[in-house]
């Protein structure tokens, strides 16, 4: 009798065990699902941010359709993880609708290129300037996962590059300018010649890379005439103060 009651102590131990570790297991995958679906809505939530700052970026409807389909593979992957969970598979349907209309723009308007004119507010530049970083991390990252071919990411990264190159370009070159003008020769040296190294530096090579090379190049020749002048005008103003005074030293002394 007391065999038995130790023996059914022991497969309820046992029972409670195997009952706890099944949860603990439960809650573990609950809690790693809970992750990855966290992690795709982040990814949406950042597409969505990327779409609406390329407002203020020439238009590339390129751009859209991969952001778009990244959206919607990331509201699949939540649809395959909680299916269960309201609005998702409505989302699907938004983000597939949302896909195809800028598939069909991305095509209507292939080959075509939008001018862009840099904003004179540094801080809407700084703006434009983040934006681009993220979507080349973003691009990388498509490309890396397989979501996005080798050319496309190629083209539209090159794209990019340029805009960017083109940002710090315009806002050194800006800079310089205003330095040049108040006479602060040596502060727009530093500018222009950072500019020209920048430039130098670049994967970019392009009709405004070499453009901007030839003149950059002539302003600082400009700046480099101004600063022989200055130093000729300093050289000769002191030659006249050490003249003035050797004239003071050895005039006649006065009788009184």
């Amino acid at each position: 009798m007391v065999a038995i009651i130790v023996g059914l102590i022991i497969a309820l131990i046992v029972i409670v065990v195997v009952v706890s570790s099944i949860q603990q297991h439960k809650e573990k995958l609950e809690a790693e699902k809970r992750v990855k679906v966290s992690k795709q809505k982040a990814i949406i939530d950042e597409s969505e941010e990327l779409i609406f700052n390329l407002a203020n970026l020439p238009s590339n409807p390129n751009i859209v359709k991969i952001l778009n389909r990244r959206s919607l593979n990331a509201a699949k992957t939540m649809q395959e993880l909680m299916p269960e969970v309201k609005g998702i598979k409505k989302r699907v349907q938004e983000l597939t609708s949302r896909l195809k209309a800028s598939e069909d723009l991305a095509e209507s308007q292939s080959g075509m290129e939008d001018s862009f004119t840099l904003p004179d507010n540094e801080q809407q530049l700084v703006g434009i300037l983040q934006c681009i970083k993220k979507l080349r991390v973003v691009l990388k990252s498509e490309q890396s996962k397989g979501a996005l071919d080798a050319q496309t990411f190629t083209a539209e990264d090159q794209k990019l590059a340029a805009m960017q190159l083109k940002i710090n370009i315009e806002s050194l070159v800006k800079r310089g300018t205003q330095a040049f003008n108040k006479e602060m020769l040596g502060s727009a040296r530093q500018y222009f010649e950072k500019a020209l190294q920048s430039l130098a530096n670049s994967p970019v090579k392009n009709d405004y890379v070499t453009a901007k090379q030839a003149d950059i190049t002539q302003q600082l020749e400009d700046i480099t005439d101004a600063l022989k002048h200055t130093n000729a005008k300093d050289a000769a103003k002191k030659a006249k103060s050490e003249e003035d005074e050797l004239d003071l030293l050895f005039q006649p002394k006065k009788k009184w």
